[in-house]
This record gives structure tokens, C-alpha cells and sequence, in this order.
């Protein structure tokens, strides 16, 4: 009887330590002057997904902020690197290896200029393209087999130069766009945690 109530109570209260691990990160540069810049759709993407899921908890850890919570049974934790964008590995490599998270369960979210803004391309691996915070992570943790959300943000207009392009805030056309990219990210995030890297290419690879 003693063994059939402790089983009973590990299915009604199951181990947190038992739990799935997964490590979303957005990326970006620490500042007010870049809080709404192209460069930081990875940061908009985490803090969209945390007001959705009405977290607070927030804390610095590993060089980044952080906020957990649970989805879908798993401990999630929403990271921030706050050491700008071209070090961002060091807070990546550092959150993983604190909570042991197996690199299947990392998502690296960044603005991509090669996609049309509103556009979302998930992808199991790859080089960086000369995104430099991704750049950064792949040389840190020594592989490139981890999972990226590529979030369009269109080409710049003329002759404009590529970095002073994504450090400028959004049109006014594509700011009233942004909310409706931003909760497909989330969802898009979503179903990674809950259904599988797969099942996230399938279901939002492409225009909001």
C-alpha cells in the first residue's frame, strides 16, 4: 500500500528535477537606445512570450536576464544576454552548462536581414551568416547542430549600410506589423518546446 500511495503522489506532484530543460534565447544589445531596433527582434520575441505567459521573475544570471517558468510540463527559461550582441556566447555557454540542458532543447532567436520582414525561418543548424551573436555561440559551445528562429527583417533601403540598418528603429508602417510578428514568434516557440523542432519548421516556416 506504501508503495502504491508513492507512486500516486510522484504522478500527482512529479520531481521538478525530472522535468525537460529548455534554454529560448533572444538576442540583442543591452541599452534603451536599441530597446526597438531591427537588431533586437530576438529580444522583442523573448519579452512578447513572457508578458504572454505573464512572467516577472526576473534575475541576472550567467551574463544575461532570465525569467522561467513552465510550458507543456518543461522548465523554460527565457534568456537575454547582456554582454552585446558579438558576446553573446558567453552568457549562452554558461545558462546551458549551469542547468544541463542538452543543446536539442536551445532556440536562438535573431533579426535575420537576408528574410523579408515579418518572415520566420526555423533551421536544426548552419553557420552564422554573419550574424555575430549566433557567430559567437557557435564558437563558444564549439558546434553549429543547435536551433535558430531567423526573424525577417528586410534589406536595407539604397545604399544603406547593413549594420547602421539594424540598429534603426522600425517604420511606422512595420512597428504596427511588429505585435502581430511578435505573437507568431511566440507561438512559433511555442510548439518548438511542446511538439519538436519538426513540428515548428512545418507549421511557421514563412510569412506572418
Amino acid at each position: 500500500m506504501d508503495a502504491l500511495f508513492e507512486k500516486l503522489h510522484r504522478q500527482l506532484n512529479p520531481d521538478p528535477q525530472a522535468q525537460s530543460v529548455y534554454l529560448i534565447v533572444g538576442l540583442g544589445n543591452p541599452g534603451r537606445e536599441y530597446r526597438l531596433t531591427r537588431h533586437n527582434m530576438g529580444f522583442m520575441a523573448v519579452d512578447a512570450l513572457a508578458q504572454a505567459w505573464h512572467l516577472s521573475n526576473q534575475k541576472v544570471q550567467s551574463k544575461a536576464i532570465i525569467l522561467t517558468g513552465t510550458f507543456a510540463g518543461n522548465k523554460v527559461i527565457l534568456a537575454k544576454p547582456q554582454t552585446f550582441m558579438n558576446l553573446s556566447g558567453q552568457a549562452v555557454s554558461g545558462l546551458l552548462n549551469f542547468y544541463k540542458i542538452p543543446l536539442d532543447h536551445l532556440l536562438v532567436a535573431h533579426d535575420d536581414i537576408d528574410l523579408p520582414f515579418g518572415t520566420i525561418r526555423i533551421r536544426p543548424g548552419g553557420g552564422s551568416a554573419g550574424q555575430k551573436g549566433v557567430g559567437s555561440i557557435i564558437e563558444r559551445l564549439g558546434t553549429q547542430e543547435f536551433a535558430r528562429m531567423r526573424l525577417g527583417v528586410g534589406r536595407p533601403p539604397g545604399q544603406m549600410d547593413s549594420a547602421d540598418y539594424v540598429l534603426k528603429s522600425f517604420s511606422k508602417e512595420d512597428e504596427a506589423f511588429l505585435s502581430a510578428f511578435l505573437g507568431k514568434a511566440g507561438e512559433a516557440i511555442s510548439e518548438f518546446i511542446q511538439n519538436g523542432l519538426d513540428a515548428a519548421m512545418n507549421k511557421f516556416n514563412g510569412s506572418v
